[in-house]
């Protein structure tokens, strides 16, 4: 059975696209559009470490700081992905928590709600993808509810110790109990475009390449 280590590296080596017809084909959802990446570049791929974020009393205990408990339990396998959908403008991710992050080696965090500080971020060159920017602090705003329960990205469930990928083109998350078919998919979709793409260049008409084999690779 293949580790978590090494499902990672595999979902490094594809894209998001070869991943959203991989899940197409096993009709799974998991495709989240709008939440561009705002610093770092490159794709990330890692094991999510989930942060809830909402109104009211913070939980009882010590204070801390919101997705510090997450970035102490995260490395370089590892990607935060941060639930702030109240409807409140204040940052669910900021400067210091990517200085954090980056010190872990933490591959990048995707929020599903605002970023601040984002030039510090861009400064470190780590990877945050998020639905909006703003100024505004957390502080006396938003507290941080739990770490390492659900969240829903867009119209995505995800639970802590699903896996994700994230480029240009899109989010993909993919069910803990999934992955091994989803990557078996995605790396036979993603060798035969490579394939596609030889004949292409080798002079081949792209129509007869497209025709031939693209309309209907999602089905074998």
């Amino acid at each position: 059975m293949s580790s978590a280590a090494e499902f990672v590296a595999r979902l490094r080596k594809v894209d998001c696209c070869a991943v959203a017809d991989a899940l197409d084909r096993l009709n799974l959802k998991g495709v989240v559009s709008g939440l561009p990446q705002r610093s770092g570049t490159g794709r990330i791929a890692g094991k999510v470490i989930t942060v809830k974020l909402g109104t009211g009393p913070a939980p009882d205990g010590p204070p801390r700081h919101l997705c510090t408990t997450a970035i102490e339990s995260g490395g370089p396998d590892n990607v935060i992905v941060v639930e702030q959908r109240t409807g409140i403008e204040a940052g669910s991710w900021g400067g210091l928590l990517s200085v954090g992050a980056k010190a872990r080696g933490i591959a990048g965090v995707i929020a599903e709600g605002p970023a601040r500080d984002i030039d510090q971020s861009r400064e470190l060159q780590f990877p945050v993808f998020a639905r909006s920017l703003t100024a505004l602090t957390a502080r006396g705003r938003i507290v941080e509810q739990a770490t390492n329960v659900a969240v829903r990205v867009g119209d995505v469930n995800v639970a802590p110790g699903d896996y994700v990928i994230a480029d240009r083109s899109a989010v993909v998350f993919i069910a803990a109990a999934e992955i091994g078919r989803v990557l078996d998919a995605a790396e036979r979709i993603a060798a035969r475009e490579g394939e596609m793409a030889k004949h292409i260049l080798a002079g081949q008409p792209i129509g007869s390449v497209m025709a031939g084999d693209y309309e209907h690779m999602l089905k074998g």
